[in-house]
């Protein structure tokens, strides 16, 4: 049985690769590596989160559960106004996040290392994309719900991407439940990109 990417310090090998793929025009570059997800390429629900996911023109937002950068490092090219911080338990996936940067010359991000919202715990957001890491189990999932709230500015979003026969009534639920509103951004595939906007202060919802 192949290793779990959703660990703090991977034990397999170190074997590197590389991916290079277009995203929204756009060509990238991507150092991969065993112990993280989706090292072989990009995998589909990744692919339709950046082609659909919906990014302020200033601000900040958190890359949450990054693996080797493909989302946040997108969202700083496609808007490099923003400040992209980007968090991983997976201290591989950090460190190829960091060098994925480097490669395609984004000087917007910032990298943190940690469970969840931990690592940002003082911080608030404009929006909160995530590719969630459905098989570490509900445990991990829930919580990445279920507290954005209170890491998200007024109006704030959370976009997420996932499988529809596999989790995606639960979660659409689940973010109904936390945010009283959910939205279907795109559909690819067998998968959903789902968002919800945090109304506060009694404001009212424009999404």
């Amino acid at each position: 049985m192949s290793e779990h990417y959703f660990v703090r310090r991977p034990e397999s090998k170190l074997n590197l690769g590389l991916v290079r793929t277009y995203f929204r025009g756009s060509l990238f570059e991507f150092l991969t590596a065993s112990g993280v997800f989706s090292r072989t390429r990009i995998d589909v629900g990744t692919r339709l989160l950046i082609e659909s996911m919906v990014l302020p023109e200033r601000g900040r937002v958190l890359d949450l559960g990054c693996g080797y950068g493909p989302v946040g490092i997108a969202a700083a090219v496609f808007s490099p106004n923003l400040h992209v911080v980007m968090t991983d338990v997976n201290e591989r996936a950090v460190w190829l996040a960091k060098e994925n940067a480097k490669r395609n010359g984004v000087a917007n991000v910032e990298f943190k290392r940690g469970f969840l919202y931990e690592p940002v715990r003082d911080m608030r957001f404009e929006v909160v994309l995530s590719n969630p890491p459905i098989s570490a189990g509900m445990k991990t999932v829930q919580p990445l719900i279920k507290h954005a709230p209170r890491h998200l500015v007024n109006e704030g979003t959370l976009q997420i991407v996932v499988r529809s026969k596999v989790s995606g009534k639960r979660l659409a639920k689940l973010m109904t439940e936390t945010f009283g509103n959910v939205n279907v951004l795109a559909r690819r595939s067998g998968h959903r990109v789902l968002i919800s906007k945090a109304i506060k202060h009694g404001a009212l919802s424009r999404l």
